[in-house]
């Protein structure tokens, strides 16, 4: 008869290396293709801004408007609905579903500078465009300078306003 040493930490190493195998490939692989990773779906988004707005665009292929909801509550856009599979025939024997369904949620928080109440939406072609237009006091403006000069004429600098938290970190010491 052998004796076999006691490994009090064996069956711990041996989940961190299931734990480890799973994560390292990837996760739909490890669930199977037409398992678990079909529910996971979110749509994607781009957000962007320029002088007078922010723009966020979301990718809605194949969605009808009733499908998904936007709401802003509390400086935070949400997005959410749900992309259905829809069999068309009942004798359509599918061999492969590689197209994502599913319930998803999508949340942003949106910069103190954007102001909720002008908001604007429009679906068009699968695409979803949301325009959050800024504030008035964030956005960059001209200021007339009067007074002595060389040349005796007005003249003009451009202020631009800076983020809250900007502020307090360059007051704070830090750059």
């Amino acid at each position: 008869m052998t004796i076999v040493r006691y490994d009090p930490f064996r069956d711990l190493r041996t989940l961190q290396e299931e734990v480890n195998r799973l994560f390292s490939t990837n996760l739909t692989r490890g669930f199977g293709e037409e398992g678990i990773g079909r529910g996971a779906w979110n749509p994607s988004v781009d957000i962007y801004e320029n002088k007078e707005q922010i723009v966020l665009e979301a990718e809605l292929p194949g969605m009808k408007r009733e499908d998904f909801e936007l709401t802003v509550e509390n400086n935070v856009i949400t997005l959410r609905g749900e992309r259905q599979f829809e069999k068309k025939d009942d004798s359509d024997n599918y061999h492969r579903v590689e197209r994502s369904y599913g319930s998803f949620t999508r949340s942003f928080t949106l910069p103190q500078t954007v102001s909720a109440e002008g908001a604007n939406a429009e679906y068009r072609n699968g695409v979803l465009r949301v325009t959050l237009p800024k504030r008035e006091e964030t956005k960059a403006r001209r200021i007339e300078i009067g007074g002595e000069g060389a040349s005796g004429t007005a003249k003009t600098i451009e202020a631009k306003a800076e983020n809250v938290g900007e502020k307090s970190s360059k007051a704070a010491g830090g750059q």
